[in-house]
């Protein structure tokens, strides 16, 4: 499990270990004690009630931010650039940069990477056709469906060819028809990448849908800085279309379980099954 650090964590893509972080501006402690080992291909979901601290715990071990307390490895790089050199992040929001059409925005990843503006734009073209985005490639992001932004922004990432996928409410900003459909759309893609993907969002369907495990980021007391206090099995690996899934009994009792542990996330229960976790 993504939070059992009494595991071996020398095969895990992510270690956190014991991470405290506070903002700076009011000192306050947003995170403590946060145990997280993640194996390399898993695909995770952090959820938590908002200011909780998942996009700062995602922002810290991309090395954009640096813990005040314990440590944090990301394929054995534990210093800031080393982080940052094995992840790719897609942003809340789309981050599409507007003066550019859809083809030299997804073909920036590449262009990052070294590679020659033709090459670049030939590879970033071939994804478009893949993902049904070619006949936009000359459009503005202005112009285009927020579906088709992010999934511009997910090609973006996925181009940028890295092992970890740091992904901060990539759907948060689409209606509840579009987000569906690019829920459904998004189990069958990142099936085929074998990036480990760790993934913040608020909903908790799409966490159970697009994930091999969801972590509840909680205080275990009101109040006290969030750590990782329980986990469930995901059902990224179930492939029923989505509105099977939502309907089946034993998916709406785990959405139920979840949804129960932000009422009382001190509480007893799923949190028992979680070899290592703070208590």
């Amino acid at each position: 499990m993504a939070t059992d650090v009494s595991a071996d964590s020398s095969a895990s893509a992510v270690v956190v270990h014991d991470l405290g972080y506070r903002y700076p501006k009011d000192e306050r402690a947003v995170l403590g004690r946060v145990r997280l080992a993640v194996p390399e291909g898993r695909h995770i979901a952090l959820i938590g009630r908002s200011g909780c601290g998942k996009s700062t715990l995602l922002s810290i071990i991309a090395g954009l931010r640096e813990p005040d307390t314990g440590a944090v490895s990301v394929l054995g790089h534990d210093d800031p650039a080393g982080r940052l050199a094995s992840c790719a992040i897609m942003p809340q929001g789309d981050s599409l940069l507007p003066w550019l059409n859809l083809l030299d925005n997804v073909a920036i990843s590449l262009r990052n990477r070294g590679i020659r503006r033709p090459l670049a734009r030939a590879r970033a073209h071939g994804t478009l056709q893949q993902w049904g985005l070619s006949d936009w490639e000359s459009a503005r992001p202005a112009a285009l469906s927020g579906g088709m932004r992010q999934r511009a922004a997910l090609a973006r990432a996925l181009l940028a060819d890295k092992p970890i996928l740091l992904a901060d409410e990539p759907l948060g900003a689409l209606d509840a028809i579009t987000r569906a459909e690019i829920q459904q759309w998004l189990r069958r893609t990142i099936i085929r990448s074998s990036a480990t993907l760790i993934m913040v969002t608020h909903d908790v369907d799409e966490a159970l849908l697009l994930s091999r495990e969801v972590v509840l980021l909680a205080g275990v007391a009101p109040g006290e800085p969030a750590t990782a206090a329980a986990s469930w099995p995901g059902w990224f690996d179930d492939e029923r279309p989505r509105e099977l899934l939502l309907g089946d009994p034993a998916f709406a009792k785990a959405r139920q379980e979840i949804l129960q542990s932000f009422a009382d996330p001190g509480g007893t229960g799923p949190r028992d099954a979680i070899p290592g976790a703070d208590r």
